[in-house]
């Protein structure tokens, strides 16, 4: 048996609560000129506003956000989603990020993009929209923000 739907409160608490804690999610993007989607687990940081991510400059993922500046992003497991759909709004090279944002990501994740030989960029992500539910009957209301506004205080 599964527990009631959360209310809307809860439900972003939760939200919020597994952006803070969790470290991976699964990072989906696309190409500008219709090419095929691109999936990939990558680990992240979340500061309250927006979610920074890691990746090869020159990967298929690094080159899509880079040309679209769109990504979608899945956290949890199928029975606790949080889906999140957003716009890069800052590119920085490795060698560019300032230390501070650059120590606590690597913290953060257990990974260090810094150091590798492999030319890294950070991607900063400004949610645009934030799903989340658990079962079938959460569907509906499972839209937490939307234009990138809470629709839940």
């Amino acid at each position: 048996m599964t527990a009631p739907p959360r209310p809307p409160h809860e439900r972003k608490q939760d939200t919020l609560d597994r952006l803070d804690r969790d470290v991976d999610a699964w990072f989906a993007t696309a190409g500008t000129g219709g090419g095929a989607p691109h999936m990939v687990p990558l680990s992240f940081y979340w500061d309250g506003r927006d979610i920074l991510v890691a990746t090869p400059t020159g990967s298929p993922t690094g080159r899509n956000l880079r040309d679209s500046g769109r990504v979608r992003v899945g956290i949890g497991p199928t029975r606790d989603v949080v889906l999140v759909e957003g716009t890069v709004v800052e590119i920085i090279a490795a060698s560019d990020i300032p230390s501070d944002l650059g120590d606590t990501f690597a913290a953060r994740a257990e990974f260090e993009p810094r150091d590798l030989a492999t030319p890294y960029s950070y991607y900063r992500v400004r949610p645009d929209r934030i799903q989340a539910w658990r079962e079938a009957d959460e569907l509906p209301g499972r839209d937490l923000m939307r234009d990138g506004h809470w629709l839940v205080p």
